[in-house]
């Protein structure tokens, strides 16, 4: 299985297909593997490159403080050590964040930027969800925080249609996982992260996009984002919930398919 050593973190990353690099950097779970159907839907138009982040999947379980700034570090170095100059960028959630601090710190490493149900700085409401997700995480364990956190990221109804698909789906997660403390820190520097002001620096183009019944990132986060971001385009799914991606793949795989497409040879 491929890895590249990043200092020190192995990156553990996939690619696939030809053409101008395309980056699809996954959120909190922090696997590539949630690109699947992505993956399959872009690789004939671009050399396609997702990885697990460090503190998930197959990469390194650094104990560190984790920082969205840090995460956004390993995605450059990432690309330094794949000889990627500039690259298409499809950022989901806390792959979003990431987005934006490249996007504002290293614009020119970005040939267009995605932000996929993500946020620019928390809010009350992001503040108390995720206090409750890591006090799950901390007090009931690994797969007590996964049963839990479903019930925020799918749909109700796509849940009780898959509950047998979900519980297996889970037990394979929980099985390798990274220590607890270091997917507590993880959701520590997603609370931390905080963007708003700097919004109006990112002249990357940008489409951001969201499902209607999101309930991690709500539309109105992605709203705010539209508004702030110069020139931004806005997709508004009709469902999905936050795993939209997967769950209604085809829309979103048409909406972001032709705005990474638009892009090309500009």
């Amino acid at each position: 299985m491929p890895k590249l050593v990043i200092g020190e973190a192995d990156i553990y990353y996939e690619e696939a297909g030809q053409g101008p690099p395309l980056l699809l950097v996954p959120g909190l779970s922090g696997l590539g593997a949630f690109w699947t159907h992505q993956v399959a839907e872009v690789k004939q138009d671009f050399r396609v490159i997702t990885h697990d982040h460090r503190g998930a999947g197959q990469s390194t379980h650094s104990r560190i403080r984790y920082s969205v700034e840090q995460m956004a570090d390993d995605v450059l170095r990432l690309m330094d050590r794949l000889g990627i100059a500039a690259a298409h960028l499809v950022g989901h959630s806390t792959g979003g964040a990431i987005g934006q601090v490249i996007a504002q710190d290293h614009p020119g490493r970005l040939q267009s930027l995605v932000l996929s149900a993500t946020w620019a700085g928390r809010d009350p409401f992001f503040r108390r969800l995720f206090e409750s997700r890591k006090e799950i995480l901390l007090k009931l364990g690994v797969e007590a925080y996964l049963r839990a956190s479903v019930l925020f990221l799918a749909p109700p109804s796509w849940v009780s249609a898959n509950d047998a698909a979900i519980a297996e789906a889970h037990h394979g997660v929980a099985g390798a996982a990274a220590p607890v403390e270091v997917m507590a820190s993880r959701i520590d520097a997603i609370m931390a992260f905080d963007r708003r002001a700097r919004l109006g620096e990112i002249r990357t183009p940008t489409l951001v996009i969201v499902a209607q019944d999101d309930m991690v990132t709500p539309r109105f986060y992605s709203d705010e984002l539209a508004e702030r971001v110069p020139g931004a385009k806005l997709v508004v799914l009709d469902g999905g919930g936050h795993f939209a991606p997967q769950i209604t793949s085809g829309p979103y795989n048409a909406a972001v398919g032709a705005f990474l497409r638009g892009q090309l040879g500009r």
